[in-house]
């Protein structure tokens, strides 16, 4: 073997990009904005209305 070789790292340089886990995360942040909405709306119209 020749030094050259000897001294070659082999590297795997992987993506951190998974679609399903994107996906699963898109939903969960878009459950908790459709809840707020939500939540709001509930105030606004029920509420509010009582005061």
């Amino acid at each position: 073997m020749s030094v050259q070789q000897r001294n070659y790292e082999e590297r795997h340089i992987e993506k951190k990009h998974d679609p399903s886990r994107v996906a699963s995360t898109f939903i969960k942040y878009f459950a908790y904005v459709i809840i707020t909405f939500g939540v709001l709306y509930f105030i606004a119209k029920y509420l509010l209305p009582m005061f």
